[in-house]
């Protein structure tokens, strides 16, 4: 994230434009007002320090009514912003504040005060004033970015975030959340944030970090759950080479569930990402073996079925249900799977209910899925990938 550019002219325009001075000012010499028409006018054309020559003549000037110090005051503080000198800027608009006499131009003020604080990167300060400026009624989405990148520069991520939650999140917002958190080495705010990303700005390459971050934590079973990462990679449009179909299509055949491996095999090719180059024929041989287990499985699918229902475990209802699904039976297939876990005596209970929540969301129960998830369990990337999975129901 880039520290945002807000040139000193801005302070100059907003304080400027509270400023009114008429040719013949009621109550303002001519020897006063004619150098502070010159100043207006170099103020308006963004030259400063020339305005500042200007306003010198006209303070020169002996016996100066409280008026024409006002009006004066109120010139050097345009000025001085002006000429980017901030630490003027926040001297002269400081005193016009604590004159009292700024009348309905102290926002402007306060304002422009937090603004020259951002420029000199005092944070803290620029912090504090942009906050009062909208406790004042303030309502520029200029002064927005300028609190947000005061916390941020800060390293202050909880107040960003803060302040973020209030207003409905851009993705700029979430990316400097995120970047906050990130250099900081806040891991939790990090992945908070990341997630606040994906489900309202879903880009793959958002997913792509959740998804490394996950596989990357101290007791991730990476070979068990490879499949259900490529079944998310493919959810969020992270699966696109050749290597990828195939290998997810072994996983899904290595898992007893043919059907499945049918379709991802299927989509590759229909994707144009397989058929074509010096891997085809190896292609179609892994599409064949496909073809020949899932004819076998549909073959002895009833005796499959019956001897999973008659089993002491639900392990192979499971098994067979998650190929009806995929075969397109939604209906049975998951009544099996819900058999299967309800029987018990299974070897990973966390994984069945991972897969009941896969299938459900297959079959477009989006509901029934995300309540199955968020009972998922367990320290080993099973509660994660379902955790993942909710988030990208949500998005």
């Amino acid at each position: 994230m880039k520290r945002i550019a807000l040139h000193a002219a801005l302070c100059a325009a907003l304080t400027l434009g509270a400023i009114a001075m008429p040719a013949h000012a009621e109550g303002v010499r001519p020897e006063v007002g004619k150098p502070l028409q010159e100043a207006q006018r170099l103020i308006k054309a963004r030259k400063g320090r020339e305005a500042m020559a200007e306003i010198a003549k006209a303070e020169a000037v002996p016996n100066r009514t409280a008026y024409e110090n006002q009006i004066i005051a109120q010139m050097k503080a345009a000025a001085s912003s002006g000429s980017g000198d901030n630490d003027a800027t926040i001297r002269n608009n400081m005193a016009l504040l604590d004159s009292g006499k700024a009348g309905g131009e102290a926002r402007t003020l306060v304002q422009g005060i937090a603004v020259a604080y951002y420029n000199k990167k005092e944070y803290g300060e620029a912090a504090k004033w942009t906050q009062r400026y909208f406790k004042e009624g303030g309502s520029d989405p200029a002064m927005r970015a300028v609190l947000l990148q005061s916390y941020y520069l800060q390293g202050d991520c909880a107040a960003v975030d803060h302040a973020v939650n209030e207003n409905r999140a851009s993705e700029t917002d979430l990316q400097m959340i995120e970047d906050c958190y990130r250099r900081k080495g806040d891991s939790g705010g990090y992945v908070r944030a990341m997630e606040a990303l994906v489900v309202n700005y879903p880009k793959k390459e958002y997913w792509t970090i959740l998804l490394t971050n996950v596989q990357k934590k101290p007791g991730f079973a990476a070979d068990r759950l490879a499949v259900h990462v490529y079944r998310l990679r493919m959810a969020t449009g992270n699966l696109s080479k050749p290597e990828d179909y195939m290998e997810m299509a072994q996983l899904a055949l290595q898992a007893g569930v043919p059907s499945e491996a049918k379709e991802i095999l299927e989509k590759g090719y229909e994707a144009r990402v397989l058929g074509s180059g010096p891997d085809a024929p190896r292609e179609q041989r892994l599409r064949d073996l496909i073809a020949k287990n899932l004819a076998e499985s549909q073959k002895t699918r009833a005796k499959d079925e019956a001897d999973a229902l008659n089993a002491k475990d639900g392990n192979d209802l499971v098994r067979v249900g998650l190929n009806y699904v995929y075969e397109g039976n939604a209906t049975k297939g998951i009544s099996l799977v819900e058999q299967g876990i309800k029987k018990g005596n299974l070897k990973r209970p966390e994984d069945a209910k991972l897969l009941l929540g896969e299938a459900e969301l297959k079959a477009g129960q989006k509901q029934r899925a995300v309540q199955m998830f968020r009972e998922v369990k367990g320290s080993d990337g099973t509660a994660d990938i379902a955790r993942l999975w909710v988030l990208q129901a949500r998005a």
